[in-house]
């Protein structure tokens, strides 16, 4: 009697229970090793070690980011490349308080088992280290050095205190002020200089008052960077740092003269030279495939999950970049907490019982949705015809409204 062949999803499930132990190791690990945004170098060689030793081929490097990798499996030929992205970047001061070592385990986990079935399904398994989403745009970096150029969808899981899926997040944009004045004894000859810390005063000021005026849901945050080195000199250099958000990347666009005004404002008023930069390619608004995710929430229902269908995440991210590029998912995988990301609370919860159940549930869940896409006839061909037809764009619109401009 000839034996029949393992389904598809017991392969998947047997894959991923071999690697538990080191997948939940590796959490552990990057939990006790946070490295801020394209400083991640532990965490790089973790699972690149991690993915080559099981037979993937690692290129290290990509997009000339020293922390951003590439591990690739199953037949080279495939029509369908299914991409998971993995984020590992800390927080200053607060470690792993967004849970991106999860992120990082559950999507190798997710690889290792695609990659036990790829050439039973036809496809390939292209794992994406993508440092600094905290603050950096690494996707957006790699996206525009052709790093998703082969891959058909991509998808990845957040943790966050329960589970959704198939939200929208805001566009964001940074900008850096940076004034300079003139230095001066502050009780002898105050009258010689130049406040570049006043600058920064009348700027805030104008944006508080700004905020009366804007439209529901735009976003204003920011800080002082460095408002001078003594009490005694007149602050010659003053610096801050802030962020915007709104629901499209066209809405910031509307929004910004008004922004810059409040900028220069100070720089009128105090007198001051006035600097603006970006520091990073801004991160458009998130648009998550709806078959994929209806697809993976089944599958973590399965788990005894409870996914509720999300509207918007209030927070940005720049995997909003690829999905205006490509089919993808950003699904929350829940920890049973109350505390928030970006939280000492919230790092606390990151590692633990529900970390490690979040770790194996994303994986297996990502998993056995791209296994259900390769066997699905209608929705592979849709996702690969798809892919065919931006096959070769060395610029597409998508990509060059990825990066931004910088403004002055």
């Amino acid at each position: 009697m000839a034996s029949t062949a393992p389904a598809p999803g017991d392969v998947i499930r047997a894959r991923l229970d071999a690697a538990r132990d080191p997948l939940l190791l590796l959490a552990r690990d990057l939990h006790a090793h946070p490295e801020t945004a394209f400083a991640e170098h532990h965490a790089a060689d973790a699972l690149t070690r991690l993915l080559a030793d099981a037979g993937f081929a690692v290129e290290r490097g990509t997009a000339g980011l020293p922390t951003a990798f590439t591990a690739t499996a199953g037949p080279a030929d495939a029509d369908l490349t299914v991409g998971l992205c993995l984020e590992y970047d800390a927080l200053p001061d607060l470690g792993h308080a967004c849970g991106h070592n999860l992120i990082a385990a559950a999507g190798a986990g997710a690889a290792l088992a695609l990659a036990a079935v790829a050439g039973d399904l036809g496809l390939r398994v292209k794992a994406l280290g993508t440092p600094a989403e905290e603050g950096g745009g690494g996707k957006i970096l790699m996206l525009d050095a052709g790093a998703f150029d082969d891959v058909s969808c991509a998808m990845m899981v957040h943790p966050g205190p329960s589970d959704d899926f198939g939200g929208t997040s805001r566009a964001s944009r940074g900008v850096e002020a940076e004034y300079r004045g003139r230095a001066a004894h502050a009780a002898i000859a105050p009258h010689d200089g130049l406040n570049a810390a006043d600058a920064c005063v009348v700027a805030q000021t104008a944006l508080a008052l700004l905020r009366q005026q804007l439209p529901d849901g735009v976003r204003m945050h920011g800080i002082v960077t460095h408002g001078g080195d003594r009490t005694n000199i007149i602050p010659e250099t003053a610096r801050m740092s802030w962020q915007l958000r709104a629901d499209t990347l066209g809405e910031l666009e509307t929004l910004w003269p008004r922004v810059r005004a409040c900028f220069e404002a100070g720089a009128l008023a105090s007198g001051c030279e006035l600097t603006l930069t970006e520091p990073s390619p801004a991160y458009a608004d998130l648009r998550q495939d709806a078959w994929l995710g209806d697809t993976y929430a089944r599958h973590v229902r399965a788990l005894g999950r409870t996914p509720e269908s999300a509207v918007a995440i209030g927070a940005s991210t720049d995997m909003g970049n690829i999905s205006h590029f490509l089919p993808a998912i950003h699904p929350t995988i829940g920890l049973s907490c109350r505390a928030r990301p970006h939280t000492r609370e919230f790092a606390g919860v990151t590692t633990g019982e529900h970390a490690d159940r979040a770790v194996l549930d994303g994986a297996l869940a990502m998993a056995l949705t791209a296994a259900d896409l390769a066997a699905d006839a209608g929705q592979r061909a849709r996702v690969t015809e798809t892919h065919r037809a931006r096959t070769g764009a060395a610029d597409t619109p998508q990509r060059r409204s990825s990066a931004g401009s910088p403004r002055g």
